[in-house]
């Protein structure tokens, strides 16, 4: 399904943690993620769900990551089939749910957690195709 209020076309973002082994194991365990390789001494990895590809790369002296830092620097959605069942596994493991599965006024089913680095990420897949402006949103032409 599509939806127009969020398209879910391809990035490919880079995020930073502090023991790049931990962070895959855990990512692995926890969401799912699938790792493709690592690079370097390590000094970084890519890894995927589904179609969803990430770069993660092994913290540098004096990088901190929003854990230590006591705030966000950014959030990732990741597009999964079966969202229900995905927050029912991130849960189980004992992640940090910040923001429980709901449906939101743009067409999206979703939910918002923490990982161990403290990075936030939002789960979802497409519930309507809902346009931009009916929710209230003003679209630039």
């Amino acid at each position: 399904m599509k939806n127009r209020s969020v398209p879910a076309d391809i990035v490919l973002p880079h995020v930073t943690y502090q023991n790049l082994a931990e962070a895959i194991d855990w990512l692995s365990n926890t969401f799912g993620l699938v790792e493709h390789y690592r690079y370097g001494a390590p000094s970084g990895a890519q890894v995927h769900l589904g179609n969803a590809y990430i770069m993660l790369r092994q913290a540098r002296a004096g990088c901190a990551s929003p854990a230590q830092l006591g705030y966000g620097t950014q959030s990732l959605t990741v597009f999964v089939d079966d969202v229900d069942g995905h927050f029912a596994r991130s849960k189980a493991a004992g992640a940090r749910i910040v923001e429980d599965l709901h449906e939101t006024e743009y067409g999206e089913r979703q939910y918002g957690v923490v990982d161990l680095d403290g990075h936030h990420w939002l789960f979802a897949r497409h519930a309507r195709d809902v346009s931009p402006d009916e929710w209230g949103a003003k679209i630039a032409r």
